[in-house]
């Protein structure tokens, strides 16, 4: 199940990050380079849901495209993340908090994979709640100018990082506690 088209899709989102970053560094005019990120972001964030609708619909659904979706994710919404702190659109504390939050859960669910444990550490409505939250902030930031005349995108984007870096930490303490009485029976 290597090769099926969700998975290719999930692929997508790891080949996507060069290039959003590249635009960044193209001979464009800031507006252009804000506009074509925001929409390679938009796109490929949406084969999020597109591959695992089709994984399902196709009954092509892979351990392998289990692992690989949430990398795909975390790749795109990481890197750009250090795009926008690199702008200055972001503030590096958030970066670091979501980041953070980021390496710390995965290594968590994979000890606990090891540990025969892996439901405790589930995916939870909050932390498809901070995800979300995290997607509409980051082509915020990424377009950085006024939507439809009336929007701020700067503005929203901010407020919405924020928030999703209170969720990120949210969804961190959930997530430990729920793992912490596994993890308390395995150090004694």
């Amino acid at each position: 199940m290597f090769w099926t088209i969700p998975t290719l899709m999930t692929w997508t989102r790891i080949v996507a990050i060069p290039l959003i970053v590249g635009v960044f560094y193209a001979p464009l005019e800031p507006a252009t380079r804000n506009l074509i990120a925001t929409v390679m972001f938009v796109v490929f964030a949406a084969t999020d849901w597109l591959d695992g609708y089709l994984a399902r619909k196709l009954n092509q659904t892979s351990s392998f495209g289990a692992f690989l979706d949430p990398v795909a994710d975390k790749f795109l919404v990481c890197a750009s993340l250090l795009v926008l702190v690199h702008l200055q659109r972001a503030d590096v504390f958030v970066a670091l908090i979501i980041i953070g939050r980021e390496i710390a859960i995965s290594a968590l669910r994979e000890w606990m994979a090891q540990i025969g444990a892996s439901k405790s550490v589930a995916v939870h409505m909050i932390g498809k709640v901070k995800t979300t939250v995290q997607m509409l902030a980051i082509p915020f930031l990424l377009y950085d100018g006024r939507l439809f005349g009336l929007i701020d995108t700067g503005v929203w984007g901010t407020w919405l990082i924020w928030a999703s870096a209170v969720l990120t930490v949210w969804s961190m303490v959930y997530y430990l506690q729920k793992a912490l009485p596994e993890i308390r029976a395995r150090v004694k």
